[in-house]
């Protein structure tokens, strides 16, 4: 019933028949979260760098109504410049299917289509998490009920930091989810490497990372885990630049009424143009080391089945 439904790339479904690495990775990124033809060229390079650290990159869509896991360059050149691509989360996915739409997959799609075709490795730049001022308007990421149910592992920058990090984190934690720091103590905020927040358990290596994965589901203890990776230092962004374009984006989209799955796109671009560009390029430069690590801890997990 599920092929009725979902498409594996020839490369991944080898891939995973042999038990080689797949790195999972989202599309929304390229439809919803960089301008053209910045996206087209950032999606290529992370698939070449997935590949030169030894795994198979799998970027995951929907198009034309169908669930696709491994994409191929056209498919990627598509969702990057065209304009009617609807922005997937879990309570879409029905009716993306049944109207045969096109689909960009959030963390939380992406990681359901990844955990359907037996992908356990996904890279993407932030996660979701709890917004600020979430406990008046409730707006909370479908990202975190994703990884407190679905055995997906991912590699991020952190959560945005247009969110309310230290809520994330709490949600996270009564959820069970492991939020770990690669090579760090402190949860980074996407743009900065710091946001004064701790996690739960430092990792120094990705083989580390793959061993924890491993007894967390041969225990069967359900649900992803965060691995936060931060931005490389020379292309972090200044604390106070990147917080103050973020608090006058925020005040500027609740002017605006912009709510729901609106939010997130429309701070990403404000804070871009307050910033003249520089977070787009930090935002570019933290995917390609997120992507790096990804490769490594599904290299690292697939060695140890």
């Amino acid at each position: 019933m599920l092929e009725k439904y979902l498409n594996v790339h020839p490369e991944v479904k080898k891939a995973l028949a042999e038990g080689l690495p797949v790195v999972a990775l989202e599309s929304t990124i390229i439809s919803h979260g960089m301008p053209y033809p910045k996206n087209i060229e950032m999606a290529k390079t992370v698939s070449r760098i997935i590949r030169e650290n030894g795994a198979i990159p799998a970027t995951i869509a929907i198009i034309n109504g169908v669930l696709k896991v491994g994409l191929t360059t056209e498919e990627i050149e598509f969702l990057g410049t065209n304009k009617d691509i609807v922005k997937a989360s879990r309570r879409d996915l029905p009716f993306i299917i049944s109207k045969k739409l096109n689909g960009a997959t959030t963390v939380a799609t992406t990681m359901i289509l990844a955990n359907l075709a037996g992908v356990k490795v996904f890279a993407t730049g932030g996660i979701g998490g709890v917004h600020r001022g979430a406990q008046e308007t409730f707006d909370i990421s479908a990202d975190l009920q994703e990884l407190a149910n679905t055995n997906v592992a991912v590699i991020c920058a952190g959560a945005k930091s247009i969110l309310d990090i230290g809520l994330t984190l709490e949600y996270l934690e009564t959820n069970g989810v492991p939020v770990v720091g690669f090579e760090t103590e402190e949860f980074p905020a996407f743009y900065t490497r710091k946001s004064g927040f701790g996690v739960d358990y430092k990792v120094e290596s990705s083989l580390e990372v793959a061993s924890a994965l491993k007894a967390k589901w041969d225990l069967n203890l359900k649900g992803g885990m965060v691995i936060g990776n931060p931005i490389p230092k020379e292309f972090e962004m200044d604390y106070d630049t990147i917080n103050n374009a973020i608090e006058s984006a925020l005040k500027e989209a609740e002017e605006k009424n912009i709510a729901g799955k609106k939010v997130t796109p429309f701070l990403l671009d404000r804070v871009k143009t307050i910033t003249e560009g520089k977070s787009l390029d930090a935002n570019i430069e933290l995917v390609y080391n997120n992507a790096k690590v990804a490769a490594q801890i599904a290299k690292d997990l697939s060695e140890l089945k």
